[in-house]
């Protein structure tokens, strides 16, 4: 993530420099290009994503044993993927763009989970966590990126145009398994197919010779639930269902992320 914002950072301290040199030369590149009711492009980019977790209040934990709240029950190992797609772009006013931008966005993240013992149970028939041997599991996501936003643009100064952006998304995620039958008994981590997001962000229009050059830097943050909670499964010669010991104490699961998308108009 911080390589990410470092990269921004340099486009925005050579738009910087750029606008103080155009001051003195006004040599002004695609004078009509904002003039447009409608126009296109396309962009690319690199992604940072992992999840946000919060876990029950120690009084809803129940089933599933209490922990030394230091310790979580899942640590997240964000990862780097990418992102492309389309841009549609609509002028709605001078300084206010709607614009459409559908897109791939592929990531995995790595969940590490504090080990349930599952031959080992307390009492009430409950999994006891040793803390000894840790579980992972890997989340792939190859997600259709469907977002929805305004733009909210400076007047132009020669070639450089800073802006804001932001709106919501939907998005389908082809790499759920959200109706697997399977469940983290059985060695799989199961998330939601259809999840809505919401993302804003600020970037910088460069006016270059034959097209308009735009890096921005986004983030990205999940509205709904995103996990599927396991089985609840019954360990009869206990007498006791045991709710599960990874997605139980889990009350909210859900994408963060961080976005450098590089847009060609």
């Amino acid at each position: 993530m911080k390589k990410l914002i470092s990269v921004f950072i340099f486009f925005f301290i050579v738009g910087i420099s750029s606008m103080y040199a155009q001051q003195r030369e006004r040599i002004e590149y695609l004078p009509n290009f904002d003039k447009q009711t409608l126009h296109f492009g396309y962009y690319l980019g690199i992604n940072n994503n992992g999840f946000k977790v919060n876990y029950l209040a120690p009084d809803r934990l129940n089933p599933i044993p209490s922990i030394d709240t230091k310790q979580p029950f899942v640590s997240v190992n964000a990862g780097i993927g990418f992102n492309l797609g389309f841009v549609i772009d609509y002028k709605l006013h001078n300084n206010i763009n709607l614009r459409f931008e559908p897109g791939l966005i592929s990531n995995t993240k790595t969940l590490t989970f504090f080990n349930p013992d599952l031959d080992s149970f307390d009492s009430n028939g409950l999994p006891n966590y040793t803390g000894t041997t840790n579980t992972e599991r890997e989340v792939a996501g190859t997600y259709l990126h469907l977002p929805l936003l305004l733009k909210f643009s400076t007047n132009r100064l020669n070639n450089i145009r800073p802006y804001i952006i932001g709106g919501l998304s939907y998005d389908y995620n082809f790499s759920s398994n959200e109706v697997n039958g399977d469940d983290n008994y059985d060695g799989e981590f199961r998330t939601k197919t259809s999840n809505f997001m919401y993302e804003v962000g600020v970037g910088m229009d460069f006016y270059l010779y034959f097209f308009k050059f735009s890096p921005s830097i986004r983030g990205v943050f999940a509205i709904n639930n995103e996990i599927v909670p396991d089985n609840v499964h019954n360990y009869t010669e206990l007498g006791n269902p045991v709710s599960s010991p990874w997605t139980g104490p889990i009350d909210y699961f859900g994408t963060r992320g961080v976005f450098l998308n590089l847009t060609f108009e």
